[in-house]
């Protein structure tokens, strides 16, 4: 496993749409464990394969509730609403507050090429919603009502 470079939000490859997983090989698997290494090295709770100058459909997750891993991830529901404070690792130093939907059901790919579905409410939907807008070229910032400082506490 290695850590990568997660790229600015100054860098046009963040607003390019990713590209979709033909199929699930070696690379695949070491550009997850290195995804899941270099977001836990940042202190993060999310971040797709963008965010490290690569355009694949490929998030991971962790919210406090294990390594979440999705290839073409896809929501195929949303519920509900939320609002709240987001970050990004690619806008550091930066918090906005972004509505997202409450609850969302995202179908995706596992490692081993196997189709699931995960449900998430909360920050997990949260999570899931900012991480796969990346792979479209959206950034919390296109979405946020206000921003602050990482050290206003008045979010």
């Amino acid at each position: 496993m290695a850590i990568r470079v997660i790229i600015k939000d100054t860098d046009p490859l963040l607003r390019e749409i990713s590209k979709p997983v033909k199929e699930i090989t070696p690379r695949i698997h070491k550009l997850l464990d290195d995804m899941a290494e270099t977001m836990y090295d940042a202190e993060g709770v999310g971040l797709a394969a963008p965010q490290i100058s690569i355009l694949k459909r490929v998030v991971v997750i962790d919210v406090g509730e294990g390594l979440i891993e999705l290839i073409n991830p896809e929501i195929i529901e949303k519920d509900g609403e939320q609002v709240g404070p987001e970050g990004c690792l690619s806008v550091p130093g930066v918090l906005g507050r972004v509505k997202r939907a409450e609850r969302v059901k995202v179908k995706a790919l596992d490692r081993n090429g196997q189709e699931f579905v995960i449900e998430g409410e909360g920050l997990l939907a949260r999570a899931l919603q900012h991480e796969i807008d990346h792979l479209d070229g959206i950034l919390f910032t296109d979405l946020a009502e206000e921003y602050y400082d990482r050290d206003d506490m008045n979010m």
